[in-house]
């Protein structure tokens, strides 16, 4: 009887070991409510961050079109594109042309798309203009769907 009794007591402590369905389940529901709470105010730094890239980028490209230009006298044509600060153009290559004007190769937007890059410029006549649409890609747009212009 003695021996019936210890038995039950070391059984009924194993079974008490681990967590209950119900004790779980709060724990997934406690979780998912401060996911709910704080994955707005994270995803909210991102378009930001992405913006900031993209004017970083800008700056960085429009550095090496302004050493391009001055060893080549003028910006590289709409045609020959932003590739010509990295390999020489092969439409109408220039003379002066001094290695890769980048480091590493022409990067796209923090959206995945190219930059648009245009010479002569439409708002700017005497130099480029340099534009990423943004997260939708269109002209245009409030937040992060605003273009991020080179003479803004």
């Amino acid at each position: 009887m003695i021996r019936t009794r210890l038995d039950r007591l070391v059984l009924g402590r194993r079974r008490r070991s681990g967590f209950t369905l119900i004790e779980i389940l709060v724990v997934i529901v406690v979780i998912a409510i401060l996911a709910t709470l704080v994955a707005p105010n994270i995803f909210s730094n991102v378009g930001a961050a992405k913006s900031a890239t993209a004017k970083s980028q800008i700056e960085m490209l429009g550095a090496a079109l302004d050493a391009y230009r001055l060893d080549n006298g003028s910006y590289p044509t709409t045609q020959q594109g932003l590739l010509a600060l990295w390999e020489k153009p092969s439409i109408d290559p220039p003379a002066n042309w001094r290695a890769p004007y980048l480091r590493k190769a022409v990067p796209l937007d923090p959206w995945n798309r190219a930059y648009v890059y245009v010479f002569p410029g439409e708002q700017n006549p005497n130099g480029y203009d340099l534009i990423s649409y943004g997260a939708d890609g269109l002209p245009g747009g409030d937040g992060e769907n605003a273009d991020i212009l080179s003479w803004k």
